[in-house]
C-alpha cells in the first residue's frame, strides 16, 4: 500500500512577489553548495538572517543530525545540541518567527511541551523576532529607505522593518562567531515611487549586513536584477563585481525553474561567497533545466553579463570598436513629458505619445531642445518582451516600436530618444541598424528588466551612420564565428 506524505512547506502559498518562500528542493539544492564536513562539526554555527519558513534551518538539523552520529550518539541529545547550539534564525515577521518555530521546533512556542526543545524556558528559542519601528527622515527610513507614507503603521498592523538590517548594533550577532549565514531575503518595497522594477531593492542591504559579520560562507537567493540595473544598487553591483571571494553564481532567467508559480523580472540567482575563496567565479545558467557552465571575472565589464556565449561576442566587438551608442541615446524622459500628456488642439510641434500623434505647444516643452530641429529615433522605453525576459520558446524582440521623429517632433517619457542627425538618410540608417538581431542581442545581454535605459546601450558599437547596415555585413565587419551567428539569429525575433 503506498502512502502520501507531502512536506507543507511544499505547499505554503508566497507572501508576494517579493517575499518567497524557499521549497525544501531548491534549499537542498543550495545547501549542497557547502562542503560536506560542515555537517559533521558540532562546532559550527548556521543563521538564517531572513527567515520565513524555517525550511533552511529544518534541512540543515536534518543534515547535522546525520553527520554528528558518531560524534553525539544518543538522538535526543544530538538534536538537543543541533537546536540549541548550532542552529539560529532571525525572522522576517512576527508570522514568519512562529511559522518558523513550527517548522523547526514542531511547536510555534520553542517551551511548549509539544516543542523538539527541552529546558528551555523562552518562547523564541533560536529563532529571533523583535518589533522594530523604521526610524524616518526626510520621509524615508535611514536603514533601509522605506516610505513613510507607506510604511508609518499602527501597532496593529506589520511594519517591514526587518530586525536584520534594522539593528544598531550587531556586535551580539558579531560574538556569535557564525561560520554560515544562508537565506532568501525580501526582494523590495515601495518606497513611495511605484512598483516593479521601479520599487526599491532591499535584498542588498541583508548581504552588506551579513558580510558585517564575517562568516565563512554566505549564500543567498535575490533576484538577478542587480546585474545591470535597478534602484540604487549602482554602488552595490559594483561591490559584488570587484568581490573575488564570490566563489559561484548560479543564476535562474527564468524564475518559474525554481520558484513555481512565481514571476520575477529578470529572473533570480544564488550566489555562494566564500571567506577564504580568492578568484574567479563558476557561473552556471539554468534555463529550462539547460545548463550552460563557465568560469570568468566578475569584473570584466562594469555589469555583469549573465549568458558567457555573449560575453565572447562582446569582446570581439569591443576590441574592434570603443564607441558605444549609448553616446547618442537621451536619458529618460528626454523632453520632460509624462506619459499621461496628450496632444493639444494648437501647437507648433507634433507630440508623440503611447496613445496618439498630434499638436503640442512649443513653449509647453522646457527640455530636449537640441532634438527639436533634427532627426532622431524614438525609442520604446518599455520592452516588448514581458518583463524584459525571453518567450517559451527562449527568444526576445527587445524593443516594442522604433520610430524615425521628424524635425519639430517631439515625445513622451514613452520613448527614448536616439541620435540628432541634421538629416532624414542618418535616421532611416540608425532605425535601421537599431532594428538588427545583431543590435538587439547586445542590449537584450544586458536587460533584465522591463524597462529600456541608455546604459542598456553600452556594449552597441557605435557605426558610421552614412551606410546602412543589415546582420549579414555587421556579422562579417565583426568576424563572429557561426555558432556566434546561430545564437543570435536563434535568441533574437525578427523586426520589420
Amino acid at each position: 500500500m503506498k502512502t502520501y506524505n507531502p512536506d507543507v512547506l511544499n505547499c505554503l502559498a508566497n507572501l508576494s512577489n517579493e517575499e518567497v518562500f524557499t521549497t525544501p528542493e531548491f534549499a537542498n539544492q543550495i545547501l549542497d553548495e557547502l562542503p560536506k564536513n560542515l555537517f559533521s562539526n558540532p562546532d559550527i554555527k548556521f543563521i538564517d538572517p531572513c527567515l520565513k519558513s524555517g525550511v533552511f534551518l529544518r534541512e540543515i538539523a536534518i543534515r547535522l543530525d546525520i553527520g554528528l552520529e558518531n560524534q553525539i550518539i544518543d538522538k535526543n541529545m544530538r538534536i538537543q545540541h543541533i537546536l540549541k547550539k548550532q542552529i539560529f534564525g532571525i525572522a522576517t515577521t512576527e508570522l514568519t518567527s512562529l511559522i518558523g518555530r513550527r517548522t523547526l521546533y514542531c511547536s510555534k512556542k520553542a517551551n511548549n511541551k509539544y516543542s523538539l526543545l527541552e529546558n528551555i524556558d523562552n518562547e523564541k528559542g533560536n529563532i529571533e523576532y523583535d518589533r522594530y519601528e523604521h526610524f524616518w527622515k526626510n520621509n524615508k527610513c535611514i536603514y533601509c529607505g522605506a516610505s513613510q507614507k507607506s510604511y508609518d503603521r499602527d501597532q496593529e498592523l506589520e511594519t517591514y522593518a526587518y530586525p536584520f538590517i534594522h539593528l544598531n548594533d550587531l556586535n551580539y550577532y558579531k560574538d556569535m562567531k557564525f561560520d554560515v549565514i544562508i537565506g532568501n531575503p525580501p526582494y523590495q518595497f515601495n518606497d513611495g515611487g511605484g512598483t516593479g522594477s521601479s520599487a526599491k531593492p532591499i535584498y542588498n542591504k541583508f548581504i552588506e549586513q551579513a558580510k558585517k559579520l564575517n562568516p565563512k560562507h554566505l549564500i543567498m537567493i535575490i533576484p538577478s536584477r542587480w546585474y545591470s540595473g535597478g534602484k540604487g544598487l549602482d554602488e552595490f553591483r559594483n561591490e559584488m563585481l570587484n568581490d573575488k571571494r564570490i566563489k559561484k553564481i548560479v543564476d535562474y532567467p527564468d524564475a518559474k525553474d525554481c520558484f513555481p508559480g512565481v514571476d520575477i523580472a529578470g529572473g533570480v540567482c544564488y550566489f555562494h561567497w566564500e571567506k577564504n575563496y580568492f578568484g574567479e567565479a563558476e557561473i552556471i545558467t539554468n534555463w529550462k533545466g539547460n545548463i550552460n557552465i563557465s568560469k570568468r571575472k566578475l569584473n570584466e565589464f562594469n555589469i555583469f553579463i549573465r549568458d558567457s556565449k555573449a560575453v565572447e561576442i562582446i569582446r570581439s566587438i569591443k576590441s574592434k570598436n570603443s564607441k558605444a551608442v549609448e553616446e547618442i541615446i537621451s536619458s529618460r524622459n528626454p523632453f520632460n513629458l509624462p506619459s499621461k500628456i496628450r496632444p493639444k488642439e494648437n501647437g507648433d510641434l507634433i507630440l508623440i505619445s503611447s496613445a496618439s500623434k498630434g499638436k503640442y505647444p512649443s513653449e509647453k516643452v522646457l527640455k530636449g531642445n537640441e532634438y527639436i530641429g533634427k532627426w532622431k529615433v524614438f525609442i520604446s522605453k518599455a520592452s516588448y518582451d514581458h518583463g524584459g525576459q525571453s518567450n517559451k520558446d527562449g527568444q526576445r524582440r527587445i524593443f516594442s516600436k522604433v520610430i524615425i521623429g521628424k524635425p519639430q517632433e517631439v515625445c513622451t517619457e514613452t520613448y527614448l530618444v536616439g541620435g540628432c542627425f541634421d538629416n532624414e538618410k542618418y535616421a532611416i540608417n540608425f532605425a535601421t541598424y537599431l532594428k538588427t538581431k545583431f543590435v538587439r542581442f547586445l542590449i537584450g545581454a544586458v536587460l533584465l528588466t522591463q524597462n529600456i535605459t541608455k546604459d542598456k546601450f553600452g556594449f552597441v558599437p557605435l557605426m558610421d551612420l552614412n551606410k546602412e547596415w543589415s546582420d549579414e555585413i555587421l556579422y562579417s565587419e565583426f568576424n563572429l564565428a557561426k555558432e556566434e551567428i546561430s545564437l543570435i539569429e536563434n535568441t533574437i525575433m525578427e523586426m520589420v
